[in-house]
Protein backbone atom coordinates (compact mmCIF):
# COMPACT_ATOMS: atom_id res chain seq x y z
CA UNK A 1 0.00 0.00 0.00
CA UNK A 2 1.69 3.57 -0.52
CA UNK A 3 0.02 6.36 0.09
CA UNK A 4 0.53 10.67 -1.02
CA UNK A 5 -0.58 12.24 2.38
CA UNK A 6 -1.31 16.26 1.40
CA UNK A 7 -1.67 18.99 4.03
CA UNK A 8 -4.45 21.07 3.06
CA UNK A 9 -6.03 24.06 4.08
CA UNK A 10 -9.32 22.87 1.46
CA UNK A 11 -9.79 20.13 -0.45
CA UNK A 12 -12.88 19.01 -2.94
CA UNK A 13 -13.35 15.95 -5.71
CA UNK A 14 -15.49 16.73 -8.71
CA UNK A 15 -17.16 13.93 -10.40
CA UNK A 16 -19.34 13.98 -13.71
CA UNK A 17 -18.31 18.17 -13.18
CA UNK A 18 -20.37 18.46 -10.23
CA UNK A 19 -18.50 18.27 -6.68
CA UNK A 20 -18.89 15.12 -5.28
CA UNK A 21 -17.14 15.97 -1.64
CA UNK A 22 -15.23 18.69 -0.13
CA UNK A 23 -13.19 19.39 3.13
CA UNK A 24 -11.52 22.52 5.04
CA UNK A 25 -8.61 22.21 7.13
CA UNK A 26 -7.11 18.50 7.22
CA UNK A 27 -5.43 15.74 4.93
CA UNK A 28 -6.09 14.94 0.89
CA UNK A 29 -4.79 11.36 1.20
CA UNK A 30 -4.44 9.91 -2.19
CA UNK A 31 -4.26 5.81 -1.75
CA UNK A 32 -2.99 2.87 -4.24
CA UNK A 33 -2.87 -0.78 -3.10
CA UNK A 34 -0.34 -3.74 -4.61
CA UNK A 35 -0.51 -7.51 -4.28
CA UNK A 36 0.16 -8.76 -0.72
CA UNK A 37 -1.89 -5.68 0.76
CA UNK A 38 -4.48 -6.64 3.43
CA UNK A 39 -6.51 -5.60 7.00
CA UNK A 40 -3.28 -5.83 8.98
CA UNK A 41 -1.51 -3.40 6.13
CA UNK A 42 -4.29 -0.74 6.15
CA UNK A 43 -4.65 -0.96 10.06
CA UNK A 44 -1.07 -0.02 10.18
CA UNK A 45 -0.70 2.75 7.99
CA UNK A 46 -4.42 4.19 9.19
CA UNK A 47 -2.88 4.16 12.90
CA UNK A 48 0.33 5.78 11.26
CA UNK A 49 -1.59 8.38 9.54
CA UNK A 50 -4.22 9.69 12.53
CA UNK A 51 -1.22 10.10 14.52
CA UNK A 52 1.26 11.49 12.00
CA UNK A 53 2.28 14.77 13.28
CA UNK A 54 2.19 17.78 10.97
CA UNK A 55 -0.16 20.11 12.02
CA UNK A 56 1.23 23.21 14.16
CA UNK A 57 1.00 23.55 17.92
CA UNK A 58 1.27 26.96 19.69
CA UNK A 59 5.01 27.09 19.49
CA UNK A 60 4.93 26.78 15.22
CA UNK A 61 6.00 23.08 15.82
CA UNK A 62 4.86 20.38 13.77
CA UNK A 63 3.63 18.59 17.02
CA UNK A 64 -0.36 17.96 16.20
CA UNK A 65 -1.65 14.92 14.09
CA UNK A 66 -5.27 15.08 12.52
CA UNK A 67 -6.73 13.55 15.12
CA UNK A 68 -5.76 16.19 17.38
CA UNK A 69 -7.11 19.33 15.58
CA UNK A 70 -10.49 17.73 14.47
CA UNK A 71 -9.40 17.67 10.89
CA UNK A 72 -10.51 16.46 8.00
CA UNK A 73 -9.66 13.75 5.72
CA UNK A 74 -10.49 13.20 1.58
CA UNK A 75 -9.42 9.72 1.16
CA UNK A 76 -8.84 9.33 -3.30
CA UNK A 77 -8.41 5.91 -4.70
CA UNK A 78 -5.21 5.89 -6.97
CA UNK A 79 -3.53 3.27 -8.94
CA UNK A 80 -1.37 5.01 -10.93
CA UNK A 81 0.59 5.35 -7.52
CA UNK A 82 1.83 2.22 -8.58
CA UNK A 83 3.29 3.07 -11.70
CA UNK A 84 6.47 1.91 -13.27
CA UNK A 85 8.02 4.50 -15.04
CA UNK A 86 11.41 2.32 -15.82
CA UNK A 87 11.34 1.19 -19.38
CA UNK A 88 10.13 3.50 -21.99
CA UNK A 89 7.80 6.33 -21.67
CA UNK A 90 4.17 4.86 -21.09
CA UNK A 91 3.67 3.65 -17.28
CA UNK A 92 3.31 0.11 -16.31
CA UNK A 93 0.74 -0.57 -13.83
CA UNK A 94 1.36 -4.45 -13.39
CA UNK A 95 2.12 -3.81 -9.77
CA UNK A 96 -1.29 -1.87 -9.34
CA UNK A 97 -3.49 -4.39 -7.44
CA UNK A 98 -6.60 -5.42 -9.79
CA UNK A 99 -9.51 -3.66 -9.58
CA UNK A 100 -11.71 -6.08 -7.30
CA UNK A 101 -9.32 -6.76 -4.86
CA UNK A 102 -8.59 -2.95 -4.82
CA UNK A 103 -12.04 -1.77 -4.64
CA UNK A 104 -12.44 -3.59 -1.86
CA UNK A 105 -9.04 -2.97 0.03
CA UNK A 106 -9.90 1.00 -0.68
CA UNK A 107 -13.30 0.08 0.81
CA UNK A 108 -11.75 -1.48 4.14
CA UNK A 109 -9.36 1.45 4.34
CA UNK A 110 -11.83 3.97 4.17
CA UNK A 111 -13.60 2.15 7.11
CA UNK A 112 -11.35 2.08 9.25
CA UNK A 113 -10.34 5.56 8.48
CA UNK A 114 -14.12 6.13 9.60
CA UNK A 115 -13.49 4.74 12.87
CA UNK A 116 -10.80 6.91 13.77
CA UNK A 117 -11.79 10.13 11.97
CA UNK A 118 -15.04 11.61 12.53
CA UNK A 119 -15.04 13.96 9.44
CA UNK A 120 -14.00 11.38 6.65
CA UNK A 121 -14.82 11.84 3.61
CA UNK A 122 -14.17 10.68 -0.03
CA UNK A 123 -14.11 9.67 -3.96
CA UNK A 124 -15.76 6.99 -5.94
CA UNK A 125 -13.34 4.28 -6.59
CA UNK A 126 -13.01 3.85 -10.42
CA UNK A 127 -14.05 7.08 -11.38
CA UNK A 128 -12.93 9.63 -13.50
CA UNK A 129 -12.02 12.46 -10.47
CA UNK A 130 -10.67 16.13 -10.67
CA UNK A 131 -8.88 16.93 -7.31
CA UNK A 132 -8.80 20.39 -6.22
CA UNK A 133 -6.55 21.49 -3.31
CA UNK A 134 -5.10 24.68 -1.73
CA UNK A 135 -1.90 22.71 -0.01
CA UNK A 136 -0.94 23.70 3.70
CA UNK A 137 2.83 24.21 4.02
CA UNK A 138 3.24 22.65 1.60
CA UNK A 139 3.54 19.55 3.76
CA UNK A 140 3.51 16.16 1.52
CA UNK A 141 4.60 12.70 2.66
CA UNK A 142 4.37 9.33 1.02
CA UNK A 143 4.16 6.44 3.07
CA UNK A 144 4.58 2.75 2.26
CA UNK A 145 3.31 -0.09 3.88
Amino acid sequence: MRVVIQRVLKSSVTINNSVYQSIDKGLLIFVGFTYGDNQDKINKMVKKIINLRIFEDSNKKLNLSIKDIDGSILSISQFTLYADTKRGNRPSFKSALEYESARELYDIFNQVLGENISNLKHGIFGSDMKIELLNDGPITIIMEE
